[in-house]
């Protein structure tokens, strides 16, 4: 369906943020072929545990850079038994006009993306789309090692600038090759110099990104009526900075005890996101589990706002059993917020009446399972 024809069909009121329109998947996870259109509002997906709620969230996440909600590699996204590739095809309402998506994997080949017909990088879809997501497996955030909250902040520093996922591969892969000359024990430095220079110009691009991404969040979350609590948020260096604050100039001091551990010991890729319960003064990780849900909620619901406030347009949400862990009252709060924003936030649920807060203000969807495969009506 040409774009034109669903903004006639949805509404251009309706529309008022980001908003996929139209979704085709194709030998996707349980979905052997389904299509979704959608008019710009909140959409409720119910149906029961396993029934494929989640793969139509994963598909749609696969519209912006990285590998997805899940993390999952391309091979493990395509439908079993055939495993023969998958495809995600999408019309979207981006901050310009419409576009065609697509995303793809055929066997074992690397993740295609066509943005227009046209062959583009998944960096191209930062800049047309801003999907952001919370799911339970996120519920152990502030418990869990550094690395989960690291890719959570830079999720959030994606969502502000498109290029970050550009940045963190070029450090990482900058630092690959170092690790590979400590491993070998390689002496010369000037092979150390010019990858320690590529490190310490993407790893300073990568902290100014994190810090003015949580610069952003406090100011969102001081301004905003919420019924959800306020956190204030650290970024903690650890030795990232090293000598002053020179990058490269720690690196070429700690080749030595880099050479004995096989690896880079300083760097971004050390640092980690702290978060404290404002009104309690409590650390998110010594927070009941409610605590720590209800936080992730508002950084979430403060990202998507100074978003809408920088751009124009509210991102797209994807809440992945969010509102089971809810009280009636933070439900109702968790939707008022939503709609006020103008967001299409896609929620899933196991109970059809966990969303009976949205009223008329949202789309809903049902999913079931047969036999492995996996049917929508709504």
């Amino acid at each position: 369906m040409p774009f034109e024809n669903i903004r006639a069909k949805s509404g251009d009121s309706r529309v008022s943020g980001l908003a996929v329109t139209a979704l085709v998947l194709s030998h996707f996870r349980s979905h052997r072929a389904a299509q979704l259109d959608f008019d710009g509002r909140p959409v409720a997906i119910v149906g029961p545990n396993g029934a494929g709620k989640t793969n139509i969230l994963e598909a749609i996440s696969l519209l912006s850079p990285g590998r997805g909600l899940r993390r999952a590699a391309s091979d493990e996204l395509a439908r079993r038994p055939e495993s023969i590739g998958w495809k995600v095809s999408a019309q979207v309402f981006g901050f310009d006009a419409g576009h065609d998506l697509e995303t793809w994997a055929d066997g074992l080949e690397a993740r295609q993306v066509r943005v227009d017909g046209k062959a583009a990088t998944q960096v191209s879809l930062g800049r047309i789309l801003r999907i952001l997501w919370l799911v339970p497996a996120m519920d152990r955030l502030w418990t869990e090692a550094a690395e989960g909250r690291r890719r959570f902040l830079d999720r959030m520093a994606l969502s502000f600038f498109p290029d970050h996922a550009q940045t963190a591969l070029d450090y990482e892969k900058a630092m690959r090759e170092r690790n590979r000359l400590l491993r070998d024990e390689v002496a010369d430095p000037r092979w150390y110099a010019v990858l320690e220079a590529r490190m310490a110009a993407a790893g300073t691009s990568l902290t100014d990104n994190r810090q003015a991404t949580i610069a952003r969040l406090g100011a969102a979350q001081a301004d905003a009526e919420t019924a959800f609590p306020r956190s204030e948020l650290t970024l903690s260096l650890g030795e990232a900075e090293g000598g002053g604050g020179d990058l490269a100039l720690a690196l070429a001091e700690g080749r030595r005890r880099d050479m004995a551990a096989g690896r880079t010991l300083i760097g971004p890729h050390r640092a980690d996101l702290g978060a404290v319960y404002t009104a309690k003064g409590v650390p998110a990780e010594r927070c009941s589990t409610g605590e720590q849900k209800a936080l992730l909620i508002s950084l979430i619901l403060a990202n998507a706002r100074a978003l809408a406030a920088d751009l124009g347009r509210a991102p797209v949400l994807l809440l992945d059993e969010v509102a089971a862990h809810l009280d009636p009252d933070r439900r109702a709060a968790l939707y008022d917020e939503i709609s006020d924003l103008g967001a299409q936030a896609l929620m899933t649920g196991t109970e059809p009446a966990l969303f009976d807060g949205l009223g008329g203000r949202a789309q809903r969807f049902s999913v079931t399972e047969d036999n492995g495969l996996s049917r929508i009506s709504g």
